[in-house]
């Protein structure tokens, strides 16, 4: 008979969704609470049965084998939709527990459970029905098997179907995700579930304490950690005081070297009193003392005084602020003088070689060439006075304004050049504005020394002396600093700091090396204005008040002694570079030789 019920189950059955990542073990839960559930049920409708007056007794023996519908009392004599229906599957629930594999004690307990009582008139739920007929169909004994066999009725099988009805709970993207975790790591859930004890005791034991956040070293990161301590500051140290050296000895050649070439030259052309042309060394001679005497010569004219008292009287920020600004700009002017002196000597070259029918040509490719390098000199001149006086005033001040703009200064310096990428030749150029840089200090701090000759009162040596050691050695430690991290931070071995050296020796010793883009760059004009232009008044305070003409003697013989001083030191510093240069060298070949060897 055709199912009219809108395709529910009649039956004990409680429905529910469970995870079925276990069918066993769910199957078996689900047979326990069903037995379970249904036993208390039949228990509280015995005795709901028992109290009601209009229970009749059940025939064959109160066994639940039979069936007593009273169809009139509950659907209205069989009249249309509306009526209930009361069904009663004792038996059912016994096959049913033991059909679906419940344990032996769980089925005879329903089983006595159900025998032991006399039941009444028996209802379990209401069932919307069409008409008796339709009632006598909703009465089904269900015999359900687990594995639902082929022998199984029409009925049986259509009650195997799941209820289109039950909206079942689907699974989320989250439920997916975290049994797929605990699946592929069974090590998961104890580690979620672990007690806080369990999890201290666990971190105690589990290697080092920083594991989360570092990482076990190797030997090359032990080598990088003792490079940039140990190996790399002693190399980076000694190429920028070579390099201090190297200028120091370029600035005595510009004083002593270059002055005597031009007195030879022109005792030759009055002892010969005929005009030859100039070789390409006396016209380069010539064009560097033009712009010389030019700068110390507009130098003269300034008055220091006034620029000392502007720079003091203004603030500590103030002063480190006009201290960097003056700072970039010499960077800028010395790279820019070099490439200037280069043109220079390029068209001394030409003049001096030419033929006579291009003469005229060279000659003001010449001129033009020397006019721009004394105007670049001139100004360089000015920033480095101007930068001079800075750290004068910075240095007299009583408020620690020396130590604020040194440290200020430096470190700033650090923060615009550790963190940058630098390629190999970019540090070797680097290396040489630090040696530069150094020779511009000390050149400074000879302007402080002839400014406190001239008007300082008082015990002043003793502080001067502590102030240029603060300078030194904070310059000192900041390029060591700066280079370390470089280093460090570009993968840089501290042989390049060797190799560096190499080049530079082999510059010293005029031997050809593979770029000149390599050479030590540096123009000692401007510097040399600056001094000059601060020892004269030194000079002139110390010659006695005598007539002119004994003046003169006294000018010439201050001129004569500063000479031959600068001439020894000039001699003593190139020969010791020289040295040292030519032992450097066969040094780094020897060490190549047996590289190449072993």
């Amino acid at each position: 008979m055709a199912l009219r019920n809108g395709g529910r189950k009649i039956s004990f059955e409680v429905l529910s969704v469970e995870d079925e990542s276990d069918p066993t073990e769910r199957n078996r839960k689900k047979r326990r609470h069903r037995a379970s559930k249904k036993k208390k049920k039949l228990l509280d409708r015995a005795d709901s049965d028992s109290a009601d007056p209009r229970s009749a007794p059940l025939e064959n023996g109160g066994a639940c084998n039979g069936f007593e519908l009273d169809a009139s009392r509950y659907c209205g004599g069989g009249g249309g939709g509306g009526g209930s229906v009361v069904v009663c599957e004792a038996e059912s629930v016994c096959a049913v527990a033991e059909a679906r594999g419940a344990e032996s004690e769980e089925a005879t307990a329903v089983r006595g459970g159900i025998e032991g009582f006399n039941f009444g008139e028996l209802r379990q739920r209401n069932v919307n029905c069409g008409s008796s007929e339709d009632l006598a169909a909703s009465v089904v004994v269900r015999d359900e098997k687990e594995d639902g066999g082929v022998n199984a009725s029409p009925v049986e099988k259509a009650t195997n179907e799941p209820d289109r009805n039950v909206v079942k709970k689907l699974e989320t993207v989250e439920s997916l995700d975290w049994k797929r975790i605990m699946a592929e790591d069974p090590n998961f859930v104890f580690s979620v579930e672990k007690s806080p004890v369990s999890y201290f005791l666990e971190e105690m034991h589990n290697g080092n304490s920083l594991r989360s956040t570092t990482t076990l070293g190797n030997e090359k990161e032990r080598e990088r950690v003792y490079d940039t301590i140990f190996r790399l500051p002693w190399r980076c140290e000694l190429l920028i005081d070579v390099g201090f050296f190297v200028c120091f000895d370029s600035f005595l050649s510009l004083l002593t070297v270059m002055p005597a070439r031009i007195m030879m030259t022109i005792w030759r052309l009055l002892k010969t009193r005929q005009f030859k042309r100039l070789s390409t060394m006396e016209v380069s001679d010539f064009g560097c003392f033009l712009i010389l005497s030019s700068g110390v010569v507009l130098l003269q004219q300034t008055d220091i005084s006034l620029i000392y008292h502007m720079i003091r009287g203004q603030g500590t920020i103030k002063l480190y602020v006009v201290y960097n600004v003056l700072e970039i700009f010499d960077k800028l002017c010395q790279s820019f003088n070099g490439d200037v002196l280069q043109t220079l000597f390029l068209s001394a070259e030409g003049l001096a070689n030419c033929p006579p029918e291009s003469m005229r040509f060279w000659i003001w490719r010449f001129i033009s060439d020397q006019a721009l390098a004394v105007a670049a000199s001139i100004v360089h001149s000015f920033i480095l006075l101007a930068q001079a006086i800075t750290l004068s005033t910075c240095i007299v001040a009583h408020n620690n304004a020396l130590f604020a703009l040194l440290v200020s200064n430096n470190f700033a310096e650090i923060k615009s050049n550790v963190f940058k990428r630098y390629s190999k030749d970019n540090v070797h150029s680097l290396v040489y504005f630090d040696s530069v840089e150094r020779f511009h200090i000390s050149s400074f701090i000879l302007f402080v020394l002839a400014q406190n000759i001239l008007e300082a009162e008082g015990p002043w040596f003793e502080s001067f002396l502590i102030n240029i050691l603060l300078v030194y050695v904070c310059e000192m430690i900041i390029d060591i600093i700066k280079h370390s991290f470089i280093a460090k931070f570009n993968d840089i071995k501290p042989i390049a700091y060797s190799e560096f050296l190499e080049d530079l020796c082999k510059q010293t010793l005029n031997m050809q090396t593979e770029s000149a883009k390599k050479n030590l760059t540096f123009v000692p004009l401007a510097p040399a204005c600056v001094v000059i232009r601060v020892l004269t008044p030194v000079y002139t305070a110390n010659l006695p008040p005598n007539p002119l003409p004994w003046r003169l003697f006294w000018i010439l013989l201050f001129s004569a002694m500063t000479y031959v001083m600068l001439t020894s030191l000039k001699v003593l510093i190139g020969m010791g570079l020289q040295k040292h240069a030519t032992w450097y060298v066969n040094r780094c070949k020897k060490r190549k030789h047996h590289f190449h060897e072993d």
